[in-house]
């Protein structure tokens, strides 16, 4: 049996890596528009990162499935091909028995036996003799197809477990660049946060909302209650809560504390609820950046009065801000979860 780990072949795009470095900045808000774009970058590759190991666990519960398939196969095979012999003896013992004589017909039956009780006799033998003779052959014959079928089903099953194997590798190689690629990215975001004036550092964390938030009815409502609770807290590259966040893990964590599962990655929750058309948000939708579908880099919640939370960047606090441009000029589209 062969145990392995399965992935898709999914493209990893690091997009800073062929961009040249920024120019040293000249002035207070040269710098904070630099910080702004180095955090821009990282938290796209962060995100392809989330949808990476998403797919990971994906594909991993796909190949346990295939090597079970395959142990399920390789178990049937075997005892196809027992069945097959037990019953392929049985058809030689009839035949040799034919070759020694004991299968005749009814007529020599009838002309060698001595009374018509004899031959009564010996035509019920015969009857239950060909009768065995053919359950045994069809048997056989049912018995070599199941194993020939389960042969075939264990070598698709080898091959799935193989070619997966080969995925896996092939993707578990593109996340270690990826996250080498991040933790360098990382690295230049925090240090030009560092030369950021104190009135930079001010504006980009903004004014923190201390406002009384009651939620909204349904599941929604009670998620985006759950989100607004964790205003203030700090932005991390990878955080799931509940001390930090990134923008996908603070909506994973809100609706997983009212029940409700999401991946952690904001391209693998786009996947997830119904699409709401614009301007008919509710509570607890959760609003999409990016140009499509397949380069989704940040998710929000709406919470309503024309307000998302969110958690934004390095440096900024989840907070919130205006819906849905106060996440980005790139917004794609919104998904209700939950009612």
């Amino acid at each position: 049996m062969v145990t392995v780990l399965s992935v898709p072949g999914t493209a990893l795009a690091v997009p800073f890596a062929s961009q040249p470095p920024p120019a040293t900045p000249g002035t207070a808000s040269e710098a904070l528009a630099q910080y702004q774009q180095l955090s821009q970058q990282a938290e796209t590759v962060s995100e392809q990162l989330n949808a990476a190991k998403v797919d990971l666990d994906a594909k991993n519960a796909a190949l346990n499935q295939a090597n079970q398939d395959l142990t399920a196969a390789d178990a049937s095979m075997k005892q196809a091909k027992a069945d097959e012999e037990a019953y392929r003896g049985q058809v030689d013992d009839l035949t040799n028995a034919s070759f020694q004589g004991a299968r005749f017909n009814k007529l020599s039956a009838l002309l060698t036996g001595d009374s018509a009780d004899d031959f009564l006799e010996r035509a019920s033998a015969l009857g239950v003799l060909a009768s065995d003779n053919s359950e045994a052959l069809s048997k056989l014959s049912a018995a070599t197809n199941q194993a020939a079928t389960a042969e075939k089903t264990a070598k698709d099953a080898q091959k799935r477990a193989t070619d997966a194997q080969v995925a896996a590798q092939q993707l578990t190689d593109k996340i270690t660049k990826t996250k080498t690629d991040l933790d360098a990215q990382v690295s230049k975001v925090k240090d030009a946060y560092d030369e950021l004036s104190g009135a930079d550092k001010t504006a980009l964390r903004g004014e923190e909302d201390k406002s009384v938030y009651l939620g909204g009815a349904g599941l929604g409502g009670q998620a985006a209650a759950k989100a607004m609770s964790q205003r203030g807290k700090p932005y991390v590259w990878g955080a799931a809560g509940p001390s930090s966040y990134d923008c996908s893990g603070l909506t994973m964590w809100a609706y997983g504390q009212v029940g409700i599962s999401l991946p952690h990655s904001s391209r693998a929750q786009y996947g997830y609820g119904k699409a709401v058309t614009d301007g008919q948000y509710q509570p607890g939708d959760l609003l999409f950046y990016g140009s499509s579908a397949s380069s989704i880099h940040h998710v929000a919640m709406f919470v309503g009065d024309g307000l998302l939370v969110h958690a934004s960047t390095e440096g900024v606090p989840v907070k919130t801000a205006a819906a849905t441009k106060g996440a980005g000029s790139d917004f794609l589209g919104a998904r209700r979860i939950a009612g």
